[in-house]
């Protein structure tokens, strides 16, 4: 009987269509959905899975998701070899490339899953990388095209490299003591859009930064001078823009008994009245009350000016929390940030999730406004999916 169950079982998983690789939420639906049908091993088994921080949502309400942002990170997971690969292979000295046996040793580097063939991900893109062989011995290597289009990114960083600037100097002008290890930055370089060799050109600009060595032996970026200019956050300038949508944006709820009868207006009041003035991100967090509703919308508002100076307007938490100690941020964010959901959306799993700036996003999941490296972005990943012979196509098209 149990054989026969377990046939069964394997039958109806073999008739049920795959999920949409889009969504990974809708995967996990789609796995819970078979749950009846499982036997009760094969169902605990799952279950568990299920609720692994792996896999869970950080959002568990359905109807608080939004698909659209959903499927950012979803399209992230899917070119995640492309992103690393690249900049991976781009640091090496030409002509960039990298024997196969020792690239298949190195898969959080090039962001392939361990165990898997990294022959088979660059196989995924065949007008980004190919595999010479030299001296008989097979190599992963950019393709002639990507090499063109990595000068182009070079030339585009530089264009954009006083605005890159002036991101890092209000960074800075939000971290405690004005000083970011450089390390730091380099680990999110691709998140706040700076070029890869950012840390060598930083002494290009003196009257900016200044490098320093910390107690611990870290070399730290500090900020050389304080520009008043630059302390006005996104949310300062868009309250003299808006003043509406603002105070829309943000709700620091006042708890009171169900024995005060308020109606909604008068709770709207009485919210209204705690929730402003906020707190700028660029006075000092230190000499605010610990726990404090204050010092909740310092916190809330650094991490909104954070998102507001990345490339995407977004950022996975252990990017935002590489600069925890800067920002004096602690281990309840989540709380906080889950309780403005008109500013904020979290999106991914329990253990690895992002943060969305609401008012950045359509509802098309697209970016309102797009820097010129996040469309650079969007034409690589136009030909990552592109065979040899749609590209042949589309030349024959445009002659």
């Amino acid at each position: 009987m149990a054989r026969r169950l377990f046939s069964a079982t394997r039958a109806l998983l073999r008739a049920v269509p795959s999920p949409s690789p889009s969504s990974s939420a809708a995967a996990a639906a789609a796995a819970a959905s078979l749950l009846p049908l499982l036997p009760c091993k094969r169902r605990r088994k799952l279950r568990k899975k299920l609720s692994s921080p792996r896999v869970a949502p950080i959002e568990p309400e359905a109807a608080r998701r939004v698909p659209e942002l959903d499927a950012v990170l979803d399209r992230d997971a899917a070119f995640r070899f492309l992103a690393r690969a690249r900049s991976f292979l781009a640091s090496l000295p030409p002509p960039h490339r990298i024997p196969l046996a020792e690239a298949g040793k190195l898969y959080r580097e090039l962001g392939f899953p361990r165990g898997r063939s990294v022959s088979r991900a660059a196989a995924r893109h065949p007008l980004l990388f190919h595999l010479p062989r030299v001296d008989s011995v097979p190599h992963l290597a950019l393709t002639p095209l990507m090499c063109s289009l990595l000068e182009e990114e070079r030339r585009l960083h530089d264009q954009l490299l006083p605005t890159r600037v002036r991101a890092v100097r209000k960074l800075l002008m939000l971290a405690d003591h004005r000083r970011i290890p450089l390390a730091k930055l380099h680990h999110c370089r691709a998140v706040l859009g700076l070029p890869d060799d950012f840390r060598d050109r930083v002494r290009e600009f003196p009257g900016d930064f200044r490098v320093a060595v910390d107690p611990d032996g870290r070399d730290v970026l500090e900020l050389a001078r304080w520009d008043p200019a630059l302390a006005v956050s996104a949310l300062e300038r868009d309250f003299v823009v808006d003043e509406r949508r603002v105070r829309r944006t943000f709700r620091f709820a006042v708890p009171h008994s169900r024995s005060m009868p308020l109606d909604a207006e008068d709770a709207d009041r009485l919210d209204a009245a705690t929730t402003f003035p906020l707190v700028s991100p660029y006075t000092s967090g230190a000499l605010l009350r610990p726990w404090t509703p204050e010092a909740e919308k310092y916190r809330v508002g650094v991490v909104h000016e954070f998102l507001s100076l990345t490339l995407e307007k977004r950022a996975l938490i252990h990017h935002i929390f590489e600069f925890k100690e800067e920002l004096g941020l602690t281990r309840h964010m989540h709380a906080s940030l889950r309780k403005q959901s008109h500013a904020f959306y979290l999106a991914g799993t329990e253990m690895n999730w992002a943060v969305f700036l609401r008012d950045a996003y359509g509802g098309d999941g697209d970016l309102r406004e797009k820097d010129p490296l996040v469309l650079f972005n969007e034409k690589l990943r136009r030909y990552a999916c592109m065979t040899k012979m749609d590209s042949s196509e589309s030349i024959a098209t445009a002659y």
